[in-house]
């Protein structure tokens, strides 16, 4: 089965080959299938300013094979709402220690009719729940609304709808609460938290141990 793994500062250096995947397979999808073209880089590898000790990612692995990602940042600090997409909030953006930034979500091609997806989406519940974050942010695609409304989530736009890489975009605050993560942890068949936290070394290459499906 699909576990989501946490990662962040603390346990970062145990993870090492599996964000250098992951930082692949986010150029792979953004730059290559979508066509983000600003993002593009020789060395095959989407990194932005974001992508620092402050950042927390949340992957979906099938044991040491990432086939989704997405990433949580402190909207306390500079974050790319407030640094690239501010004109998108004209009212102004939620920031607060409780309230994080959610960016570069994505599942691998093929895993796309299975239920990484929703796993993923359970992933951001429990783990904002779990340390008390009460909403996040997010710039998305306006065909991600129906989605999240499916799921559970509660959404509140912060703005109006721009075309940004040719597609209709808007800047929303999505609710944390147990009644979404309830939600979505039934349409993914979860019946237990699909989290794990500190997960120690293993072997030279800092992969992480294998979980069985």
């Amino acid at each position: 089965m699909t576990k989501i793994h946490v990662i962040d500062r603390t346990n970062r250096d145990s993870y090492r080959d599996i964000l250098d995947e992951y930082f692949r397979l986010r150029y792979e999808v953004f730059v290559n299938e979508r066509g983000w073209r600003d993002l593009k880089h020789r060395d095959g590898r989407e990194i932005d300013a974001y992508d620092n000790d402050d950042a927390i990612y949340l992957l979906a692995l099938d044991g040491d094979r990432v086939v989704g990602g997405q990433r949580l940042y402190p909207t306390v600090l500079p974050h790319m709402l407030s640094e690239v997409f501010s004109h998108m909030a004209p009212r102004g953006l939620p920031r607060a220690q409780h309230v994080l930034e959610w960016t570069r979500y994505f599942v691998v091609r093929e895993r796309r009719m299975g239920r990484a997806d929703c796993r993923l989406l359970a992933a951001i519940q429990q783990f904002c729940l779990e340390e008390g974050i009460t909403e996040v942010t997010a710039v998305v695609e306006m065909w991600w609304l129906p989605r999240w409304q499916q799921a559970g989530f509660k959404v509140k736009p912060l703005g109006l709808p721009i075309v940004i890489e040719g597609q209709p975009c808007i800047a929303a605050s999505v609710g944390i609460s147990q009644a979404s993560l309830d939600r979505v942890c039934a349409l993914a068949g979860l019946r237990s938290s699909a989290l794990v936290r500190n997960a120690p070394l293993k072997g030279p290459l800092n992969r992480v141990p294998h979980v069985a499906a």
